[in-house]
């Protein structure tokens, strides 16, 4: 009745001691955790930024308004 574990006892417990022994702080211990916390949030700082300076070059120029 019980189901087969997803991996081996012996590989979580590799990787256990894996994650355990890097001297990174722990939510930066991942494969992927460097694009999630840096990357994506840089992007949407950058991309917001571009656009507040769009508006506001249209603003100062008087681009786009409605007659």
């Amino acid at each position: 009745m019980s189901e087969t574990p997803f991996r081996p006892r012996e590989k979580l417990i590799e990787k256990q001691k894996l994650f355990q022994s890097i001297k990174k702080t722990t939510h930066m211990k991942g494969r992927y955790d460097i694009i999630t916390l840096i990357a994506i949030p840089l992007g949407f700082t950058v991309s917001s930024i571009i656009l507040i300076g769009a508006g506001i070059y249209k603003m100062s120029h008087g681009i786009g308004k409605k007659e």
